[in-house]
């Protein structure tokens, strides 16, 4: 059945090399995509069951709420913690932007400290992605000001390991606002976390409340990542397998002769259609594991190139795995059975002497 790989084997070759880097694509498109929503996530739902933030404001970086919330908030039954964030950007030395955080002083414990000690009045801590960048410095210039660094940190999440952290009143000069947002944590026994919500809203109107799994579900900027990696992905993902197609019609115009010999000794249409799927699906399979394998390779060299300060990590999840592995060989089905099928129904007199 799969002697026609080794007889034309260029073509498969170019089959192969052609789903493989389609799928790949694809692969890394979707999976850097979901890396960006999953850092952020996890930077939000570390101590935080709720976010509390301003009210009609369409971005987190956006967002002006007052700390004066967090003592009356710590107050209500059930809540354990809450912390105040200020989330911005800005340039450090020779690199051009990294995450700035400003964070309460009961956050700080949230950063592994590899060396030094926190950052109080105008120190700051940086985490080990820009530190190897800048070799350790004593100090730092950050949006116009020199910051003394009291310590280096590791953070699992990309962009907190690429970034740099500042006591909160530090980063409200910086940013002139009070707070991003608020993050509240419950404690192990609460189970009702919408009387919480509801507790917390009715202190200021002008502020929105939600956990923060509604949150990250209903994050505008999430869905803009996801709808633009997976439009994108999917332009290539098409084009990778169009080239498939043409190729597959080519090897079947070339199997002409084979298939009306076939014909003339009474095999039926539908085993020589069957044959041909059989024969791409296996090297589409190929492909696929081929394609799997050097994405996670890529995806983790991206995610220790110092330049990328650590932002570029990619998640490959079993949805993504699933529906890409039916996708594509569906479409890789699709492409060899239409070929094949045009070509099984023609007589085959005129299959052999085309072919010859």
């Amino acid at each position: 059945m799969f002697k026609s790989f080794l007889r034309y084997k260029y073509k498969s070759i170019l089959i192969l090399i052609s789903a493989v880097a389609a799928i790949a694509s694809i692969f890394l498109i979707t999976a850097l995509g979901n890396g960006i929503i999953s850092m952020y996530a996890s930077m939000l739902k570390t101590d935080g069951d709720i976010i509390v933030m301003q009210k009609g404001v369409a971005d987190t970086f956006f967002s002006d709420i007052n700390r004066s919330l967090l003592a009356p908030i710590a107050n209500i039954k059930g809540v354990a913690t809450a912390q105040g964030v200020i989330v911005g950007a800005g340039a450090i030395e020779s690199i051009p932007i990294a995450g700035i955080y400003g964070v309460t002083d009961n956050r700080m414990s949230n950063y592994h400290l590899t060396r030094g000690h926190y950052p109080k009045g105008i120190e700051v801590m940086i985490g080990e992605s820009i530190a190897t960048i800048l070799n350790y410095p004593k100090q730092i210039h950050l949006m116009g000001k020199t910051f003394q660094v009291s310590g280096i940190y590791q953070s699992d999440i990309g962009f907190e390991n690429g970034g740099v952290v500042i006591p909160i009143a530090q980063a409200q000069t910086l940013f002139h606002k009070s707070a991003s947002f608020l993050l509240v944590s419950l404690d192990k026994i609460t189970q009702n976390t919408d009387s919480v919500i509801r507790k917390i809203q009715h202190l200021n109107p002008d502020i929105e409340v939600k956990s923060t799994t509604e949150f990250i579900d209903n994050y505008n900027q999430f869905k803009i990542i996801r709808i633009s990696s997976g439009v994108i992905a999917s332009i290539s993902f098409f084009m990778g397998f169009l080239a498939i197609v043409s190729l597959m019609s080519m090897m079947i115009n070339d199997r002409r002769y084979e298939f009306g010999i076939k014909r003339a000794m009474g095999i039926s249409k539908f085993k020589i259609i069957r044959d041909v799927i059989l024969e791409v699906l296996v090297l589409t399979l190929i492909a696929f594991f081929i394609a799997y394998g050097v994405s996670l390779v890529l995806l983790n060299v991206l995610e220790h190139i110092d330049k990328f300060q650590g932002y570029l990590s990619g998640e490959i999840d079993a949805r993504l795995f699933i529906t890409l592995l039916i996708g594509s060989t569906f479409m890789a089905m699709l492409g060899a059975a239409i070929p094949a099928w045009i070509a099984a129904r023609i007589d085959p007199i005129i299959l052999i002497n085309k072919g010859q």
